[in-house]
């Protein structure tokens, strides 16, 4: 149409014929209209009523809108069945919208949310974990609900970072799994909700490595003392905090070779012997300094108190 108003300006009006002299009067043919001239905006404004017809009666019912909600979770079920998950989640999104508190419409919410899992892409978790913490907090008595924390730690686990990124998702994982152990504890799902807690804490136990690490090489280029005594912290710190940590012989070598840094030999030779003894197939034995290496004294024997106390669970 822009084109059409540009045509018509550059044009501009038809000239309007001379007039005769002595006539006095304009001719007929310079007052007449052409009928062809308003041929194009008339084509134009029938095409925009023909549009305008077609939007309007073209438009056809969504058939899904048709089924009650049980007849629509079925359907969801199936597609689920297929791995059809996009269309599964439209019936069972339905099913919820047209009875949200009948238990068709509760588990066409929690098994949208599945789907939406199932899908296995970074987008498709963050959506999931959403739409587990809104069957959460609408249904919290329900059957289902261990199923749906559970679910909805998995949906931040499948999210975490590298160890060297940022961990806030792997915290919320860590208190997501924890949150099922400790409300749930009979659940079903508590086996392998550890099993998940234990891998996360690994990353996050990796995370404070990482950090430590690079307090423990920056000492070494500038040899700054803070550096090497916050690379000892952080490495006390994650042998405190993560007594699952499956590389714990990593931990004790470097922490071992900070301690010598700091010239605190006392503290180096007893850590650089508990790693020596505990883990003498290390491949990190290599970072325990030339002079403590071979130094595996035998534990010293438990007094009685010390006895009572290896009883305590881990960790505290």
């Amino acid at each position: 149409m822009g084109d059409l108003r540009g045509r018509r300006a550059d044009r501009g009006a038809a000239p309007a014929l001379p007039h005769r002299r002595g006539a006095g009067l304009v001719t007929l043919s310079a007052t007449r209209r052409d009928p062809l001239r308003n041929r194009p905006a008339l084509a134009w404004w029938l095409l925009s009523l023909l549009t305008v017809a077609l939007a309007c009666g073209g438009k056809r019912e969504d058939p899904i809108l048709r089924l009650s909600a049980t007849e629509a979770l079925e359907q969801g079920k199936a597609l689920l069945d297929q791995e059809k998950y996009r269309q599964a989640r439209k019936y069972l999104i339905h099913a919820f919208e047209v009875e949200p508190n009948s238990v068709a419409g509760r588990e066409g919410l929690l098994l949208a949310a599945d789907a939406l899992f199932l899908q296995d892409r970074f987008d498709s978790y963050v959506e999931a974990e959403g739409r587990y913490r809104d069957f959460l907090n609408r249904f919290p008595t329900s059957e289902f609900a261990d199923y749906a924390q559970f679910r909805m730690a998995a949906s931040l686990a499948q999210r975490i970072e590298k160890p060297n990124r940022d961990q806030e998702t792997t915290r919320k994982a860590v208190s997501s799994f924890e949150t099922l152990i400790r409300v749930y504890p009979t659940s079903e799902w508590v086996d392998e909700a550890r099993v998940e807690l234990e891998r996360v804490r690994n990353n996050l136990a990796e995370h404070e490595f990482v950090v430590g690490h690079f307090y423990f090489r920056r000492s070494g280029q500038n040899r700054a003392v803070a550096l090497a005594q916050a690379a000892v912290d952080r490495f006390e710190y994650l042998l405190e905090n993560y007594p699952a940590y499956d590389q714990k012989d990593k931990i004790l070598a470097y922490l071992c070779a900070a301690h010598h840094r700091l010239e605190q030999v006392e503290k180096a030779a007893e850590v650089c012997a508990r790693v020596q003894r505990e883990h003498p197939d290390s491949k990190h034995l290599d970072r325990i300094p030339k002079s403590l290496r071979g130094r595996a004294a035998a534990p010293s024997a438990p007094t009685p108190a010390s006895t009572a106390a290896s009883d305590e669970p881990p960790g505290r």
